[in-house]
């Protein structure tokens, strides 16, 4: 039998006076996400874990996992590997906490639609000028929020320009990194205060957040952090953490019955916020999520993926899938840490990875 999602405690809420004393709730309520103590595995999800498994040789990667959800049940999931090839390593575990990478973007624009809820920010397009006052005038004239969230902001950095905003799509940090500076200077905090105060507290996520320091329950890449702000790509999650993740967006703030985040926030951050005015081949995206209206030969979202799907993939590999219309949330998680492979396409992949799950769900 599958898990029931949506089973949890009360719990102290944080407190942090340069918040101001906004409750994020309606009722300030402070509620657990679910846990696991027993993996689920359905037959009919083994051609998702054969891919999970074929993909992680193929990356040279240690670490993997699978772990879907559908109709508020937990259908599968899947834990395979070792942190690392040392000989006394540990086993991959249901508490293991994989580096997301970009995934770390999602919680970012969370944050964003948070500050416009809350009117820290007035508008989606408003000038980034207005929030940041040490820029390169003339390098982000006509940049605004929007451009800098759905990647179309043109900029190759701060000094110099690939097109006007606007008018094309670019991935890159330049904009991410700007955004992470608007969310410290609107909140009076870094993104992890934000997060850890109006989000991973009340919904009580106590495996995802910033970390510098490895310990036994993170997949450690090798890397090196100066701090745990939320400025810098050390954002570990667990695979079930990311999938509750996307179950809150798929819930729209919505735990346990309760209106833990406003509904307009989540709603806000995954649909189409690109200009409308892009070449008709390029992605579309929500507050950095990938949003589907039709297949798009550059997308990351799955041909057979119906319209309102939203991902978010990390170069480690890691994945967040949501496809509301058949409310099913599949979350893949790897350690990959070098270059992709000769003959290894990533866009086919990840494409076939949201392909697959839906294939599997509705056998």
């Amino acid at each position: 039998m599958g898990h029931q999602v949506g089973t949890c405690e009360r719990r102290r809420g944080l407190v942090n006076t340069s918040f101001s004393n906004q409750n994020i709730g309606g009722d300030g309520s402070v509620m657990n996400m679910p846990e696991r103590a027993q993996p689920v595995q359905r037959e009919q999800f083994t051609p998702l874990t054969d891919r999970i498994l074929r993909v992680k040789e193929q990356l040279s990667c240690t670490a993997a996992a699978v772990y879907v959800i559908h109709r508020d049940t937990v259908v599968h999931e899947s834990y395979m590997g070792s942190y690392d090839y040392e000989a006394q390593t540990l086993p991959v575990t249901a508490s293991t906490r994989f580096n997301v990478a970009s995934v770390r973007k999602s919680y970012l624009g969370l944050a964003v639609s948070l500050a416009l809820h809350q009117k820290r920010i007035s508008s989606l397009d408003d000038p980034i000028t207005g929030y940041l006052d040490d820029l390169n005038v003339k390098a982000v004239q006509g940049t605004t929020l929007r451009h800098l969230l759905t990647h179309t902001h043109g900029l190759k950095n701060n000094h110099e320009r690939a097109f006007p905003a606007g008018t094309g799509w670019m991935y890159n940090n330049v904009g991410i990194n700007m955004l992470i500076r608007v969310i410290r200077k609107v909140f009076e905090a870094p993104l992890a205060d934000v997060m850890r105060h109006y989000v991973f507290g009340p919904c009580g996520l106590t495996e995802t957040g910033w970390q510098k320091e490895p310990n036994e329950h993170l997949v450690w890449l090798g890397e090196s952090y100066a701090a745990e702000q939320g400025g810098e790509v050390n954002l570990f999650v667990s695979a079930r953490e990311l999938a509750h993740w996307g179950y809150l967006h798929l819930q729209h703030g919505l735990v346990n019955g309760k209106q833990v985040i406003p509904r307009e926030v989540t709603e806000r951050a995954t649909i189409i916020q690109s200009p409308s005015r892009l070449d008709d081949s390029l992605p579309r995206n929500g507050f950095a999520w990938w949003v589907q209206d039709k297949p798009r030969p550059l997308s990351e979202l799955g041909h057979s993926l119906p319209t309102g799907s939203y991902q978010i993939l990390g170069k480690t590999g890691c994945a967040c899938l949501v496809i509301p219309q058949y409310q099913l949330v599949a979350v893949r998680m790897y350690n990959q840490t070098g270059a992709n492979p000769h003959g290894y396409d990533y866009l086919e992949d990840i494409q076939a990875f949201g392909d697959t799950v839906l294939a599997c769900t509705l056998q």
